[in-house]
């Protein structure tokens, strides 16, 4: 079964890191991405370059920003193939924003 890993950190967590810190949570990203489960992952740009569409009324509303104004914003993915839930939460305790104060939201995905 395929799960989402929903990564949400701080904005700029890494580059407020030591180079040494930085250089470690680099190679773990890297080294979940050589995982043979690891399906495939992206880093997003920051949520101050997000639009938001929305329908209201019947119209279309386009703002600028993300949705809700918090803390931990969502940063990247990563979707991995694992034989159940248990596994899944393995592969996400893995992932290194959890080091610097982040969360990993993990996702069953629907196929259709």
């Amino acid at each position: 079964m395929q799960y989402a890993l929903l990564i949400y950190a701080a904005p700029g967590y890494l580059e407020t890191s030591s180079e040494e810190e930085r250089e470690a949570a680099y190679a773990d990203y890297f080294a979940m991405a050589d995982d043979e489960r690891h399906v495939g992952a992206a880093q997003l740009q920051s949520a101050e370059t997000a639009t938001c569409v929305r329908l209201s009324g019947g119209r279309t509303l386009m703002t600028d920003g993300p949705f809700a104004d918090t803390k931990e914003v969502l940063g990247g993915f990563c979707l991995i193939e694992a034989a159940d839930l248990d596994e899944a939460l393995e592969l996400a305790a893995r992932v290194p924003a959890l080091r610097f104060g982040g969360t990993v939201e993990v996702r069953p995905v629907v196929r259709l």
